[in-house]
């Protein structure tokens, strides 16, 4: 195929698995249960009376699930991308590739098509849903379309994005923290364009137009309004919506290029390159001894006894001995380069990001609406990378064959376990320590009260700690990293993304939020199969199944207190809810470490 032996091999191989035709069929049924929730939400609450009836709920129902497909393809195709190019890399296989006739282009393209496949599959399966909605009124055709033209694109456009920096960088967790970073930067930039610059033109386009042609969010939800004719015949070239759609084809394309162009420069990387160089170094020490000490001259002629000398210099460790904690793992964690020396990309991008965040609240109005539009995306960010820190601190060292030294040692699981937990929040004390302290400002300066001070603190401080096990949950139950990283990060996005849909369908179609348990009852049934299946597929307990059924439906719960102001009872039922799942992935982890080491536990004790 024109893209190559690489997408070749994938999209041959990708029919046989049983979650290729498992995930479509979840998708497509999950967009259809969320009609039907949307559905009898407005059955139950309102009164339908006629066709125009049917053509409001239509186009809502069209303007909630357009941008939760956007959220749901701009997330997963930067981190299956990026997650599959830094498994080529743990594992070494990615220098395999490049020793082959493969060119530049084939390499970049074959990963990149091969990576995209899930998501263009799910794209697929989703279209004749949204089809459907022509069926009630309020949406035609060409609104799809221009809707999955804008989707596509920024699944390209996120996918070259997570390849690239993943070729680029070394670590898993620097390449999905980098991509990540980055999608978020490119969002909010272009929000801040449409706030501050609206009134500014430029080449005949307002700030807000500017946004949509360079935003996929801002793209996403002008392409679900109708399109507005035009006399001129090439009117539509200035429209922003067809205006994205350019921008975002040359993003992909520059992308990709820099890619093709820098492939064999980025790899193999300079750690690999300077393994060699250390050996050649022990053989010189081994002749300059050999030369300076007529006895080892001596022997040094006789080769069954100079073969274990050399080997012995050969795999020397150079430098310094350093003393190890005794806490061994939390040394690694905390003592070494774990996760490469250029670590601090993230924490200077993190960084940037939380100063621009903070800058915006100050200089905002501080309503209640500036500050959840900072402050959720700022929350949200701090705990997809803290459990991007914790599942790949796990993958990588399963995919490296690093874990299986754990074999020949004392190490117990709970020095492993808590270890790791440590060491998480070591390196990403940043994502936890500057949301608190900004959360600390607001109530200093006067916009939250103490009460509420301590509730969303004490809760913030339970979903790091709830995201963070479910990373290294996550990295001990699945073998494989790409299953490990999609499992846990996504479990973290269905998350949030679902409460947040859950609240747009519930302020959407009715203000009665205290009687819409029922109409989302299939919503958080389905939500806790979900749950179910991510945390216990491999290691099934009874408090796991507790918790993965009970979280949805405390969700809903503390969501509608929150609606209807009752703060104190979503404090409660939010903080009860994920320490016990937290305890529930606890547990298990240690006792999953007893069963990968091999080892009973007595024997870890």
């Amino acid at each position: 195929m024109f893209v190559g032996p690489v997408f070749t091999r994938e999209a041959a191989t990708a029919p046989r698995r049983s979650r290729h035709y498992l995930a479509r069929t979840t998708y497509a049924g999950a967009l259809f249960v969320l009609i039907l929730t949307a559905w009898a939400v407005l059955a139950g609450t309102q009164e339908i009376r006629n066709v125009g009836d049917l053509a409001w709920f239509g186009t809502l129902v069209f303007q909630i699930l357009a941008p939760f497909q956007l959220a749901l393809v701009l997330f997963f195709s930067a981190l299956l991308c990026a997650s599959a190019v830094c498994q080529e890399k743990d594992r070494r296989t990615l220098i395999l590739l490049l020793m082959t006739d493969l060119s530049n282009g084939e390499l970049v393209f074959g990963k990149l098509a091969a990576s995209l496949l899930n998501v263009l599959v799910l794209l697929v399966a989703g279209l004749p849903l949204f089809c459907a909605m022509v069926l009630l009124g309020g949406v035609d055709l060409h609104q799809i379309l221009r809707v999955f033209v804008v989707t596509l694109l920024t699944a390209v456009v996120a996918g070259s994005l997570g390849s690239t920096i993943a070729l680029w960088r070394d670590k898993t967790f620097q390449a999905l923290a980098l991509s990540l970073l980055v999608l978020v930067a490119w969002l909010g930039l272009w929000e801040a364009v449409a706030r501050t610059a609206a009134s500014h033109t430029l080449l005949g386009l307002d700030g807000v137009q500017w946004a949509t042609a360079m935003s996929p969010w801002r793209a996403i939800i002008a392409a679900t309004y109708p399109a507005v004719p035009t006399a001129d015949a090439l009117g539509f070239i200035r429209s922003p919506v067809y205006l994205f759609l350019l921008t975002s084809s040359a993003a992909a394309i520059l992308l990709n290029a820099v890619a093709i162009w820098r492939v064999r420069q980025w790899n193999p990387s300079r750690e690999i390159l300077r393994k060699p160089q250390m050996v050649g170094e022990a053989d010189s020490v081994f002749s300059l001894d050999a030369q300076d000490n007529p006895t080892a001259a001596a022997s040094s002629s006789d080769a069954p006894t100079a073969e274990p000398a050399r080997s012995k210099l050969r795999f020397a460790s150079p430098g310094k001995a350093r003393t190890v904690w005794t806490q061994p793992v939390l040394w690694r964690e905390v003592r070494t380069w774990a996760y490469g020396r250029k670590v601090f990309f993230v924490r200077f991008s993190y960084l940037v990001l939380f100063a621009l965040a903070a800058f915006a609240l100050h200089r905002s109005e501080l309503t209640a609406d500036a500050i959840a539009l900072v402050m959720v995306p700022l929350f949200l960010l701090s705990f997809v990378l803290i459990n991007a820190q914790a599942v790949t601190s796990l993958s990588t060292e399963r995919d490296a064959k690093t874990l299986d030294l754990l074999l020949v040692t004392d190490i117990s699981p709970r020095e492993f376990v808590l270890g790791k937990l440590a060491g998480v929040f070591y390196n990403t004390k940043e994502m936890v320590l500057l949301p608190l302290l900004l959360t600390v400002y607001l109530a200093w300066i006067g916009r939250l009260g103490g009460e509420h001070l301590a509730y969303l603190l004490i809760v913030l401080l339970v979903m790091n700690l709830f995201v963070a096990m479910l990373g290294v949950h996550a990295g001990l139950i699945h073998a494989n990293s790409r299953t490990s990283i999609g499992a846990s990060l996504g479990t973290v996005f269905f998350l949030f993304l679902g409460i947040a849909t859950c609240m747009r369908i519930m302020v959407a179609f009715s203000d009665s939020f205290q009687f819409q348990l029922m109409p989302f009852a299939m919503v958080m049934l389905g939500g806790g199969v979900g749950l179910f299946v991510s945390l216990g597929a491999r290691n099934a307990s009874s408090a796991i199944f507790l918790a993965s059924f009970i979280c949805p439906f405390a969700t809903f719960y503390a969501i509608t207190s929150f609606l209807l102001g009752n703060y104190g009872f979503a404090f409660m039922v939010t903080t009860a809810t994920y320490s016990f799942a937290t305890v529930a992935m606890l547990v298990p982890a240690i006792g999953e470490f007893d069963v990968a080491s091999g080892r009973t536990s007595d024997a870890g004790e």
